[in-house]
């Protein structure tokens, strides 16, 4: 099952995956569609925070509900997922990315980057994930491929 940004996911008890990275729209390609196209079969919740109904015009404050909502939902969702993808295209800066990466690396059990050649931080990002742990991966299929090997091992 497939939830966007801001479907309500409170009272769903299946396991989570969090699509965190790149959408600076008409930047970033539409990998979070990729991603839960593939493991759509799987039995987790897949909660893609790329919302349908994005306005660009929204100011992005604290005090704009829309954007609130926004921000609320994927830092709840991120806090309440089992793993974490997260995907940095080498034609974006990300800077939400890599805020999330600082904020859930250290401590997310489960999170898997993709951070391809060509990122404008590559280097950091790499550091940050060989300093805690955190699994690597070249391709969003090897991504993808790492993420169903998780819930299979849980099994």
């Amino acid at each position: 099952m497939i939830l966007k940004a801001p479907e309500n996911f409170d009272k769903n008890k299946q396991r989570k995956i969090f699509l965190a990275g790149s959408i600076e729209m008409g930047k970033a390609e539409d990998w979070q569609t990729k991603v839960s196209n593939a493991l759509d079969s799987e039995e987790v919740l897949i909660l893609n925070p790329r919302r349908d109904d994005w306005d660009s015009s929204w100011e992005q404050k604290k005090e704009n509900k829309q954007f609130a909502e926004q921000v609320n939902w994927e830092l709840k969702a991120q806090e309440e997922s089992e793993v974490i993808l997260m995907y940095f295209d080498k034609n974006t800066q990300s800077p939400i990315t890599l805020l999330e990466l600082g904020l859930f690396g250290p401590s997310a059990g489960n999170m898997i980057v993709c951070c391809p050649e060509g990122f404008w931080r590559k280097g950091n990002v790499d550091i940050v994930c060989e300093r805690y742990n955190i699994k690597q991966v070249e391709t969003i299929e090897e991504m993808i491929e790492a993420c169903k090997k998780i819930f299979t091992e849980e099994e």
